[in-house]
């Protein structure tokens, strides 16, 4: 696949680098650019990073802890590494490390943020246990919180997919003296605060699906009904017994990582015509494993959809299909009731 980079994009693409360069900190960011052919989705996906990540007055320490314990789940390392990165840079240099480690942070606020975080993945599925009832943030801070934890369950899938897992050449990023310069490189970018809203003039319009019930009337809210309508039209590259096998497969999982024998996803695809069994394979792949996806996956179908925005909508249309069923178990056990401003106490470890 060949990405539009920076130097040579133009139209929304240029405007989309752009943006993500002032409010993000960096002038290249490799999982946008496995977007680039496909401009609406490229946009949508950093209109529900921004509006959910970056800007509003939710604490950024707070949804970077999210971002990186969803990441840790996913067993995304590329995404891990950027988000231990930008938890330095938020200036909490030991909350970074701790949770680099696989430790639990001393904060009982962070540390019920990343627990909540990690079981989103497998929250209120078969065969696992529900999270603690309660949310570990400010009820008004719903969208932000949630939209963080959907946009990296979707952004680790299309990392995990399309990118290389080290972050730098040689795994610098696995040093904690590059995880800390790289942070304090980001900080003032990081801490500033910036005003909602300011990515939705750059989605393609406003979306014919309703925004979801947990950020109504919000940027996120606008931002992820984008996403899901951008990413959801890779549908039409499968066909019907695919598309059914798909959504039949997803709706059924657990939650848990796919086992690594049995030939997985090929139960699944195997009633299939031969020509649409590659489109299947990679759509099941980017759903629910993404990090095994192989060259010869990607060749496979390539044989018969040259298009990299193609690919890239096959991916996409896997990612949120995941993401979709990740949405309703979040939402499934719904939270305590809270005063305003007020952060459950968590529970005692089992």
């Amino acid at each position: 696949m060949t990405p539009v980079t920076p130097e040579a994009a133009t139209g929304r693409i240029a405007d989309v680098y752009g943006q993500a360069a002032t409010d993000f900190g960096l002038a290249r960011m490799p999982v946008l650019m496995t977007l680039s052919p496909a401009p609406d989705l490229l946009a949508a996906t950093w209109a529900l990073l921004r509006e959910s990540l970056v800007a509003g007055p939710a604490s950024r320490t707070g949804r970077e802890v999210v971002a990186l314990g969803v990441s840790v789940a996913n067993r995304c390392p590329y995404c891990v590494a950027a988000h231990t990165t930008l938890l330095h840079a938020t200036g909490d240099h030991e909350l970074a490390e701790v949770v680099a480690r696989g430790g639990t942070p001393a904060d009982p606020g962070h540390a019920a943020l990343l627990g909540w975080a990690t079981a989103t993945r497998t929250a209120g599925t078969a065969g696992t246990a529900r999270p603690p009832r309660g949310w570990p943030f400010p009820e008004e801070h719903t969208a932000e919180y949630v939209g963080t934890a959907l946009a990296f369950h979707f952004i680790n899938r299309i990392a995990s997919a399309l990118l290389a897992d080290s972050m730098l050449p040689g795994r610098l990023q696995d040093s904690r003296l590059v995880r800390s310069l790289g942070g304090r490189v980001l900080a003032r970018t990081v801490r500033r605060r910036r005003p909602a809203g300011e990515s939705l003039p750059l989605l393609a319009g406003p979306a014919t699906t309703p925004e979801p019930a947990w950020a109504a009337g919000t940027p996120v809210g606008v931002a992820f009904a984008a996403l899901r309508e951008a990413a959801g039209a890779g549908r039409a590259l499968l066909g019907e017994r695919a598309r059914a096998a798909v959504l039949e497969t997803v709706g059924g999982w657990d939650g848990e990582h796919p086992a690594m024998g049995g030939g997985w996803p090929a139960g699944p695809s195997a009633g299939l015509p031969g020509a649409d069994r590659p489109g299947a394979r990679l759509a099941l792949l980017a759903a629910l494993a993404p990090y095994r996806v192989t060259d010869a996956d990607v060749a496979a179908w390539r044989a018969g959809h040259p298009d990299d925005a193609d690919l890239v909508r096959l991916l996409a249309y896997g990612a949120i299909t995941a993401v979709e069923g990740v949405e309703a178990s979040i939402l499934r056990d719904p939270p305590a009731p809270s005063g305003a401003g007020s952060r459950p106490t968590p529970p005692p470890s089992p």
